[in-house]
C-alpha cells in the first residue's frame, strides 16, 4: 500500500482507534472525577497521533524516525496510565488488559514502521 497521507499510516489508525477509547472511558455519566488523570490520559493518547502527523511533513526519514519515537513513548506513557485507572478501581481489568493491549500494538506498528524508513527511502512524497 502506497503511503499518501499520514492516515495511511497504520500506527497513526491504531492510534487514532486508541483514542478514541480512551476518550470513551471519561466520557461515560459516571465517569471518574479524576481529571488531572483523565487530561494527561487523553493528551497521551492524542499524541501518537499527533506526533506521527507531524512526522510525516518533517522533510527527511531521520526526523520522522525522530517524531515517531515521540509517538512510542506516548504509547507507553497511556500504558503507564491505565495501571493509575486500574489502581484506582476507574477501570475492570478486562478494559484495561484491551486497552493495554492496544497501546502495545500501536507501539509496535511504530516502530515497525521505524524501522522501515531506517532502511528505505520515504515512501511518501
Amino acid at each position: 500500500m502506497s503511503i499518501e497521507r499520514f492516515e495511511d499510516i497504520e500506527g497513526w489508525q491504531r492510534a487514532r482507534e486508541l483514542t478514541k477509547q480512551i476518550y470513551s472511558i471519561w466520557n461515560q455519566p459516571n465517569a471518574p472525577r479524576d481529571f488531572a488523570l483523565r487530561d494527561q490520559m487523553q493528551r497521551a493518547s492524542g499524541s501518537i497521533m499527533h506526533n506521527i502527523a507531524e512526522g510525516f511533513d518533517a522533510g527527511t526519514n531521520p526526523e520522522f524516525i525522530r517524531f515517531l519515537g515521540y509517538a512510542k513513548r506516548s504509547c507507553t506513557e497511556v500504558q503507564s496510565q491505565l495501571y493509575v485507572a486500574l489502581d484506582q478501581a476507574y477501570i475492570s481489568q478486562t478494559t484495561f488488559e484491551e486497552l493495554f493491549e492496544a497501546a502495545r500494538l500501536t507501539r509496535a506498528k511504530i516502530g515497525a514502521f521505524m524501522h522501515y524508513l531506517a532502511r528505505n527511502d520515504r515512501p511518501n512524497k
